[in-house]
């Protein structure tokens, strides 16, 4: 047999990615992230179609930045859409972007404290479009920034309260859906904005790899993603009976962490500094607060964000605001 069309490509993979989360749909009610584009617009349609089979009601959230002019009749065209491809409902969140980090993380984490605020309970989960090659851009980005495995290892397809059912589809698999139901996508105009970094992987590293290496690359680098995801889960594994071994109340026993491997020790110290309310964790904070066990020379306490400090007294590990 042939390959699938795109619409049926897609269709299958939200019903493959619903029918192994079961769960999810428990609770009878599932949510879309849509922005009008051709991924979100795909996604919509099939999620629609495979929920209604298991009597579970799919409401659509689209999220207004208001970067720029006329966002709010695109995000009401979008929410018009969405009812259109089968959502029984549909909701416009109007969002503030600011804060650190440029403009594409800003906007990035105001949609992300939309959407889950949007959520009437905890477990609900929320399908985001990311498709193939997002995951191919973000691991990219992942190893220019020298961000380590846990960022190279991509995008999870389930990750709670987040779930991506067209991560092994290419981009062309919802644009040729979208062909096949008729449907013109909202092109967003920051996607061929050269001043953000994503546009420039997207429309000029890529397809400069892909020349260079004669195909392939989006979905060697998702493959690779996989690998290192896994990987990662196995060592988050070990790290967690370390870090339950270790626990002394609020404080880490040295004595257990000084043998295990470096690796393994930084993994625990992450989860612990995060339980204790640390966040923006860099490598440089994770193996500075690691040389209080494998390099301990008597040395002072590191400073971490958020105005905390680790350090090393009488055996064990502690860390206060």
């Amino acid at each position: 047999m042939g390959s699938p069309d795109p619409l049926s490509a897609v269709r299958r993979a939200v019903r493959d990615f619903l029918a192994a989360g079961e769960p999810v749909l428990a609770s009878g009610e599932l949510f879309v992230a849509v922005s009008g584009g051709a991924d979100s617009l795909a996604l919509t349609e099939a999620a629609a179609r495979a929920a209604h089979r298991r009597d579970v009601r799919v409401t659509a959230l689209v999220v207004d930045h208001r970067l720029q002019e006329g966002s709010a009749e695109v995000a009401a065209t979008a929410a018009d859409m969405a009812r259109k491809l089968g959502a029984d409902d549909a909701r416009v969140l109007t969002v503030t972007v600011e804060g650190r980090g440029g403009v594409e993380a800003a906007a990035r984490g105001a949609r992300y404290r939309a959407l889950r605020e949007a959520l009437p309970a905890p477990d609900r989960l929320v399908l985001l479009g990311h498709t193939r090659d997002d995951q191919a851009e973000t691991v990219l980005l992942g190893l220019g920034r020298g961000s380590g495995p846990r960022s190279v290892s991509g995008m999870r397809p389930l990750d709670p309260p987040w779930g991506r059912p067209l991560l092994a589809l290419p981009r062309s698999a919802t644009e040729g859906a979208c062909a096949e139901l008729g449907v013109v996508p909202w092109t967003d105009p920051h996607n061929s904005d050269s001043r953000y970094t994503r546009v420039r992987l997207r429309r000029e590293v890529l397809p400069l790899l892909e020349d260079v290496l004669a195909g392939g690359v989006s979905a060697a680098l998702a493959r690779t993603a996989a690998q290192l995801r896994e990987d990662t889960e196995a060592l988050d594994v070990l790290a967690a009976e370390l870090l339950r071994r270790a626990r002394d109340g609020e404080t880490l026993d040295v004595d257990v962490l000084t043998p295990a491997p470096a690796a393994l020790r930084r993994r625990a110290l992450r989860t612990w500094l995060l339980g204790a309310g640390v966040r923006e964790l860099t490598d440089a904070h994770l193996r500075a607060v690691d040389a209080l066990v494998g390099e301990w020379r008597g040395q002072g306490g590191v400073w971490l964000p958020g105005n905390f400090e680790a350090r090393r007294s009488r055996g064990k590990l502690c860390v206060e605001a």
